[in-house]
């Protein structure tokens, strides 16, 4: 059996799309993993399939899953091209988008310049909706790894992330404390983990580490959970530009109980089919 998909970016960090509205099949983890691989397969960060809704109040639902195989609950990068894919594809002429997501549902509003704005909704700051065991819900929280205090925020944009400020994100030590956080037990559903440099009151420099992908040239959620972590503790002021490996985001967040707009652009690169 033959699937189209499209692959597609947001800032690099990369997309397989699969439309089974107008297709059928039943997708495993197994494929994810199969398919994700950048030496034998597609290869992506994450795959992306559309779906009708279960939501009679939303116009699609939309799963993830990370190139590991792993079901994941939100993807603000892959957010904004799934807004552009359904477009696209002509399943459906609105500009202002619902879509139900494992993590909560979000609206995405394609503007006129192409841009897209995200409505990310509220973050969630409480450890146990995160989830992340802490005896109490605080700005700032020391994580014990190896022996060393590192301080973090911990926020949840539909999916888990840890945010730690650093002086300079090209010497930050991603690819040794990524892992050790992403896998830390306090998270255990796993985490993201952000590495924050703050260069002005409304600019930043981020790198990321995603649960079950490693690092990527940008991260939506994680954009938003640094934007969320860096105002929340007085270093920042909305709104933000959070410059990532892959480009810029602009990030837009109130305070509390506001929901976090991000903006940015989504990128068609090819079309395809692949055998089931």
């Amino acid at each position: 059996m033959l699937l189209r998909f499209t692959k597609m970016h947001g800032l690099g960090n990369d997309f397989m799309v699969l439309d089974l509205v107008s297709q059928h099949a039943h997708i495993q983890p197994k494929h994810a993993k199969q398919w994700g691989d950048r030496h034998t397969g597609i290869g992506f960060d994450q795959l992306l399939i559309v779906e009708a809704p279960n939501n009679p109040d939303v116009d699609f639902r939309y799963r993830i899953f990370n190139a590991d195989g792993s079901e994941v609950e939100q993807c603000g990068n892959g957010a904004r091209c799934f807004a552009r894919f359904v477009l696209d594809k002509r399943l459906t002429a609105k500009k202002l988008i619902r879509v139900e997501t494992k993590g909560g549902v979000i609206e995405l509003d394609v503007r006129n310049d192409g841009q897209i704005c995200v409505d990310m909704g509220p973050p969630r700051l409480n450890p146990v909706e995160i989830p992340f065991q802490a005896p109490e819900q605080a700005l700032s929280y020391a994580l014990d790894i190896d022996g060393q205090s590192y301080p973090i925020a911990a926020v949840s944009m539909g999916n888990p992330h840890a945010v730690l400020r650093v002086d300079d994100v090209l010497t930050a030590p991603v690819h040794e404390l990524g892992p050790k956080i992403e896998n830390h037990p306090r998270f255990p559903q796993r985490v993201n983990a952000g590495f924050i440099q703050i260069v002005d009151r409304h600019r930043a420099n981020l790198r990321v580490w995603e649960r079950g992908a490693g690092e990527t040239q940008a991260c939506g959620t994680g954009a938003c959970a640094a934007a969320v972590a860096a105002i929340s503790q007085g270093w920042m002021d909305s709104p933000v530009s959070i410059d990532l490996p892959g480009g810029r985001l602009s990030i837009e967040w109130a305070g509390p109980g506001q929901p976090v707009l991000m903006t940015g652009p989504a990128v068609r690169v090819y079309e395809g089919q692949v055998r089931l």
